[in-house]
């Protein structure tokens, strides 16, 4: 990400940005209005240009925006122009399915290292995975210069890894655990909690049923 700050929910919609200009540049379409990206991302025009606006003259009036040079523009801003390797802390049934899935619409973000306890899959490779006893993450993080992890620990040693991951030099986590892990200013926190989205769909669907969906500005 560029260090140019911005609000949080403009930064949130970046990736959505840069994924849908992606598939149109891979189409062969040369230019795109707010309007059309608005209908393809169900984000109002307005925001749309308001978030373009935080970086600067990005289209014409009349014109519209040019798909590639936007493209660009948002994949070196995502730092979408490097690799960035990510470790999996934990190989349970989620972490499986992220070692399945491992980011492949992705080719600049991959997991290269997964940490676990279970002595059955601790020194196996797993989707072209390897995976370490939980006790080498102080050192193969540093190793391989891995600065994000994606934490599927159970809940009660949460906490204590979390720790251990900051030690090692990891700036960004990825929490999928209900924890609501504690951790120091410079290190950022990204809490993905399954359970709380559904929860939230449901109370929705029974109270805001028939009612126009906005984004979240």
């Amino acid at each position: 990400m560029s260090t140019q700050k911005i609000p949080q929910a403009t930064a949130k919609r970046l990736p959505i940005y840069y994924r849908y200009l992606k598939i149109l540049n891979d189409a062969g379409k040369e230019r795109v209005s707010s309007t059309e990206l608005s209908d393809a991302v169900k984000v109002d025009s307005a925001t749309i240009r308001r978030d373009f606006s935080y970086f600067g003259a990005l289209g014409k009036r009349g014109y519209g925006y040019d798909v590639e040079n936007l493209m660009k523009f948002f994949s070196k801003t995502l730092n979408q122009d490097h690799l960035t390797s990510v470790a999996l802390i934990g190989v349970g049934n989620l972490g499986h399915a992220l070692l399945n899935y491992n980011f492949h619409q992705n080719n600049n973000t991959r997991i290269s290292a997964a940490f676990d306890v279970k002595e059955e899959i601790v020194g196996t490779i797993y989707s072209g995975i390897p995976v370490y006893q939980m006790d080498e993450m102080m050192e193969q993080i540093p190793l391989q210069q891995i600065e994000i992890a994606i934490l599927t620990v159970p809940a009660q040693v949460a906490q204590d890894t979390v720790n251990k991951l900051v030690e090692a030099g990891v700036k960004g986590i990825m929490n999928f655990t209900p924890v609501r892990i504690t951790v120091p200013k410079n290190v950022r926190v990204q809490n993905v909690d399954l359970t709380n989205e559904l929860q939230t769909l449901i109370y929705f669907l029974d109270n805001y049923a028939g009612e126009e969906v906005s984004e979240e500005e």
